[in-house]
């Protein structure tokens, strides 16, 4: 009888294990057609898009006046910027696609740049003219090329997923797989002559480049003296653990990479410290952070403490903000009254002891200087106020030197103002009563 029972248990079991397998591999599937088919349709809006980017520089390069030029070079920018996002939602992360991603990019940033600028008052230059010539050819190009892409797709019903693997296991790409048509465009657009940007190449941000041009000259350091001010910096003992590396080649600038461990306050820090004058370009402590016991303010008065020890004096709280256990804060750099807010660092301070875990001082090492020109304002305070929505209470004002959308320094009346529950920072040109910025203020993340 037990024998039985035992047998019919046995049988139950290996049926429900047959069921519940059959049940995961019928989730797996569906996970993998849910996949497949998002991929495709990022592949098919890339394709799309790319159709698009063509289609509106060819407009651009019909019309002859400024009121038509605006809207349209806003929508290549637009298109542009859609491109971008649908490539970067595709498994390509294997493949080599950063001449792609800088094309779009660039693209994007020249049409951008043009667009929010006056062209009644600055013309296209010919220069610019023929940038757009250029690019339009370049991307008849890449659309002919994305084309065949998708036929290949659309004829071979192309697994995506299984694309992925095939790139993670390193496998030579098919000259007539899909990873091997996006190398063939890779290499498409590495193909393409230099284009000339006209008057906004110089304006194309390049956080590296401009950090390398502001270290340079300075005082070289070696290692020995990069980890000894990494200890004296995070007041860290002479018998901590510091690998120390040159940086890697992608960087402009020459840096050192440190690793600290740090086992009395169970903690470890990576840092970036400059060849160049040895200056801490960022930093960031890794451990686990218990609940708060410090206040805001508290941190405020620690993350100061710590900024007058690294010899960073004139540094103002322009932000605050709590998220769980962190203070995050920005300082910005104050002459004369004026908050230069390109000039900035960024701190985290834990809030269960204080400790300063993340640092980011890029802002202040490219835009320091001691005696900025500073113009005097056209405007009154009162005359910059009046510019202002008038549903928005004003309750703080500064001058302040801020970059607008395309990099450039702009001398603003600052007024932080309410309007019903929400906060915000406007920015008034001071010498033109220009709109520049509307930023809505961040309020402190509950604990969930």
């Amino acid at each position: 009888m037990f024998r039985n029972l035992l047998i019919a248990a046995l049988a139950v079991a290996v049926v429900g294990t047959g069921v519940w397998g059959y049940q995961q591999k019928q989730e797996k599937n569906q996970l993998q057609i849910t996949a497949n088919n998002t991929y495709q349709r990022a592949f098919h809006d890339l394709t799309y898009h790319i159709d698009q980017i063509e289609d509106e520089l060819g407009k651009t390069l019909a019309m002859n006046t400024q009121r038509q030029l605006t809207p349209s070079l806003a929508d290549v920018w637009r298109v542009t910027s859609l491109a971008e996002k649908s490539l970067a939602e595709l498994p390509v992360q294997e493949l080599n696609m950063d001449d792609t991603e800088k094309y779009l990019f660039k693209i994007g940033d020249f049409t951008y740049r043009t667009s929010v600028r006056d062209l009644n008052k600055e013309p296209l230059t010919d220069k610019e003219y023929e940038t757009l010539t250029q690019l339009y050819e370049q991307a008849s190009s890449i659309r002919e090329s994305m084309r065949k892409t998708q036929a290949t797709v659309m004829q071979g019903d192309m697994q995506w997923l299984a694309q992925n693997d095939e790139q993670r296991e390193n496998e030579p790409s098919q000259s007539s797989s899909v990873a091997g048509h996006f190398e063939r465009l890779n290499k498409s657009v590495q193909g393409f002559s230099e284009v000339e940007w006209g008057a906004t190449d110089s304006a194309i941000r390049n956080l590296n480049g401009e950090l390398k041009e502001a270290l340079a000259g300075k005082e070289k350091i070696s290692k020995e003296e990069a980890k000894q001010r990494a200890l004296d910096y995070l007041k860290l003992g002479e018998g901590t653990s510091v690998q120390i590396n040159d940086s890697p080649k992608a960087l402009e600038y020459p840096a050192y990479s440190l690793s600290i461990d740090d086992p009395d306050n169970q903690a470890n820090y990576d840092m970036d410290m400059s060849v160049e004058g040895g200056e801490p370009i960022w930093f960031l402590q890794d451990r686990q952070i218990d609940k708060a016991k410090i206040s805001l303010n508290e941190a405020v008065n620690k993350a100061q403490n710590f900024l007058e020890r690294g010899g960073k004096e004139g540094m103002q709280l322009v932000e605050s903000t709590q998220y769980d256990n962190v203070g995050v804060l920005e300082f910005a750099y104050v002459q004369d009254g004026v908050r230069i807010y390109p000039d900035n660092v960024m701190i985290e301070v834990a809030l269960d002891d204080g400790d300063v875990i993340s640092y980011v001082g890029r802002g202040h090492l490219i835009h320091h200087q001691e005696d900025r020109q500073i113009p005097e304002p056209k405007l009154t305070k009162e005359e910059a106020q009046a510019k202002v929505n008038k549903h928005v209470e004003i309750q703080e004002d500064h001058l302040a030197v801020i970059e607008n959308d395309i990099n450039e320094e702009v001398f603003v009346y600052e007024f932080y103002g309410t309007r019903d529950n929400d906060t915000y920072r406007i920015f008034i040109n001071a010498l033109t009563g220009e709109e520049e910025k509307v930023e809505r203020m961040k309020d402190s993340e509950p604990e969930y």
